[in-house]
């Protein structure tokens, strides 16, 4: 079964999601983060790990290997529940093979955008491989194929790194993303609340209702 991640900083967001009881994890950014006023990483995503007790991805800020490195050390101490977010570069899978060493080296490779790098990922250690799909149909590209074809290529090798699904837009992605076997889905609050909503539903509510005010008025 697929899991549903909501990719935001915000508390009251994610706090909503969470009493649906549909959501599975939470990835943020520092763009995220500063969107929602949150100066302090530590403290607020502590606060979306009290809420969700699920994986919730923190990014490093480093360019080089040995910074990602001593941030995944800090980050990964917060809480078990934390994975940190390491962008697919030659550093970055230098960091990941290290991290993926500890213990507790849980990793979320971000930032891809071919196949090729998801392999690479997986083959460091990562936990998580998050396609950027969204970012790649901006560009003419078909992001979904490369969801397709990394589930293939893990699927033939054995990996445990889960494909991740992100920079979901719209529902299309989000149907997409499921017949393609992503194990995870990361969408931002307003493609989840679309995931729900259909007009038809809320006519057919409006009807049983109507209909059973017509019954118990007969009684």
């Amino acid at each position: 079964m697929a899991q549903i991640f909501i990719d935001t900083a915000s508390v009251e967001e994610i706090r909503e999601a969470a009493s649906w009881g549909v959501l599975d994890g939470v990835t943020t950014n520092p763009t995220l983060m500063m969107r929602a006023g949150a100066a302090d990483l530590k403290a607020n995503t502590l606060k979306i790990v009290e809420i969700v007790q699920g994986p919730v991805s923190a990014e490093v800020l480093s360019t080089n290997a040995a910074g990602m490195v001593e941030e995944a050390r800090d980050i990964l101490s917060w809480s078990e529940h934390v994975y940190v977010k390491i962008p697919t570069t030659v550093e970055g899978l230098k960091a990941m093979k290290e991290i993926a060493s500890w213990p507790n080296g849980r990793i979320n490779a971000t930032l891809i955008f071919s196949p090729t790098q998801a392999y690479l990922v997986a083959r460091a250690g990562a936990s998580f491989a998050s396609i950027f799909v969204g970012r790649m149909d901006d560009a003419g590209l078909d992001g979904m194929e490369v969801v397709r074809q990394t589930r293939e290529i893990f699927d033939n090798y054995g990996f445990d790194c889960q494909v991740l699904a992100a920079s979901i837009r719209h529902n299309g992605h989000v149907l997409d993303s499921l017949l393609a076997g992503a194990d995870i889905l990361t969408v931002p609050f307003t493609v989840l609340q679309k995931m729900i909503y259909s007009p038809f539903t809320d006519v057919g509510v409006e009807r049983f209702l109507a209909d059973w005010e017509k019954v118990a008025g007969k009684e």
